[in-house]
């Protein structure tokens, strides 16, 4: 079990860059902001590592506009040696690596035009994941979508649509229940014919969920992982005490973590824990989860 957290780590005062809008695109603004992006995430790996953290998700902002027709700089010829250090590190020291499109990313879409802008958004996040030269157990995940009046429709489009993706989106791509549309039930039946892994939410599962028991559950969710995928990733939160249901934590909640460390007992599971203060609740729960067997300190 490798804990993580995503995207940003405001301990070391090191952040990619995403300030530069398209109106004031221009290929040299954009290497010098890759270039930033690509030292910081090395920064960031560097120090997870230290402090026991092998699991993290890179941002997509990564590399801006990189789906955007605007862009046509190379930026994967540019920083091939960048990459390939970084991956080289991420492989030396066994860190998992994740990566989440974002919400404006719909497959099910029955609008053509947000249905291509999601498909260059796939390659884009393949390519970062190649380039960082990753197996299959590095993932991005994604959500089945809207529903758009028609749940059985809109799950019809989704499997539809990852019947015609490249084997390079596919080997690295899962899917993840929501919080409100889709649970973990559907993600099974998009599952059954798709063969993609599911990415447990444990969260988003306690705000839309049929009642299943949590053992059970983690059991079939292990299923749908191969084992060229590695072990199952899934992500944790609980929900803030005074904003509306479905809100993240601020901080994570250590009561409701050693619970679920009991609760979900032997299965085994890499943690994304999508918690606000991310670096903080990371170092937390690693020293929480620091005597559970399953957990990994680079040691094993």
């Amino acid at each position: 079990m490798k804990i993580g957290y995503p995207c940003i780590n405001r301990t070391i005062g090191c952040k990619g860059d995403r300030s530069f809008r398209l109106a004031s695109y221009s290929d040299e603004r954009l290497a010098a902001t890759i270039k930033n992006n690509l030292d910081c995430l090395l920064t960031v790996l560097r120090w997870n590592v230290e402090h026991r953290i092998f699991f993290f998700r890179i941002t997509s902002d990564l590399i801006p506009f990189a789906s955007h027709p605007v862009c046509t700089f190379p930026w994967q010829e540019r920083f091939a040696s960048e990459f390939r250090s970084i991956g080289q590190f991420i492989r030396n020291y066994e860190v998992r690596i994740s990566m989440h499109p974002d919400q404006f990313v719909l497959l099910n879409s029955p609008d053509h035009g947000v249905v291509e802008r999601s498909l260059q958004e796939l390659i884009y996040h393949s390519e970062v994941l190649n380039l960082l030269d990753l197996d299959r157990t590095a993932k991005f995940q994604l959500h089945v979508g809207g529903m758009y009046g028609d749940r059985e429709r809109s799950i019809q489009r989704f499997v539809k649509m990852v019947s015609s993706l490249d084997e390079q989106i596919l080997r690295h791509l899962v899917i993840e229940n929501d919080e409100k549309l889709y649970s973990v039930a559907d993600c099974f039946g998009v599952f059954e014919k798709t063969g993609l892994p599911i990415l447990i939410d444990i969260f988003h599962h306690t705000c839309l969920n049929h009642g299943e028991d949590l053992q059970d559950l983690l059991t079939k969710v292990a299923y749908t992982w191969r084992r060229e995928d590695g072990i199952p990733m899934a992500d944790y939160s609980s929900q803030h005490p005074s904003k509306r249901t479905g809100s993240h934590a601020e901080t994570l909640n250590e009561e409701g973590f050693r619970n679920f460390l009991v609760a979900s007992y032997p299965h085994n599971m890499d943690l994304m824990l999508e918690i606000k203060d991310k670096e903080r609740s990371a170092l937390r729960a690693v020293e929480l989860a620091s005597l559970d067997t399953r957990f990994y300190d680079g040691r094993a």
